[in-house]
């Protein structure tokens, strides 16, 4: 399962390591665009198993962060 950016921004804070586990509206990251700081929440429940992205890294609309199996 795929967790999506849900805006184009910059990544200022990844809220999750390699092995936790996350249930559905966990906060995995936050994305900040135009100065205001949106939470990414996960979708589904799960183990994190990779995170794609870096602080200070910039992502795209739908740019997967972080992966959970």
């Amino acid at each position: 399962m795929k967790i999506t950016s849900p805006i184009a921004g910059n990544v200022i804070r990844i809220c999750v390591a390699l092995g936790d586990r996350v249930a559905v509206d966990d906060e995995v990251a936050i994305v900040e665009s135009m100065k205001m700081e949106i939470p990414v929440l996960s979708e589904h429940a799960g183990t994190v198993a990779e995170i794609l992205i870096q602080e200070k890294l910039q992502v795209r609309e739908d740019d997967v962060l972080v992966v959970l199996r």
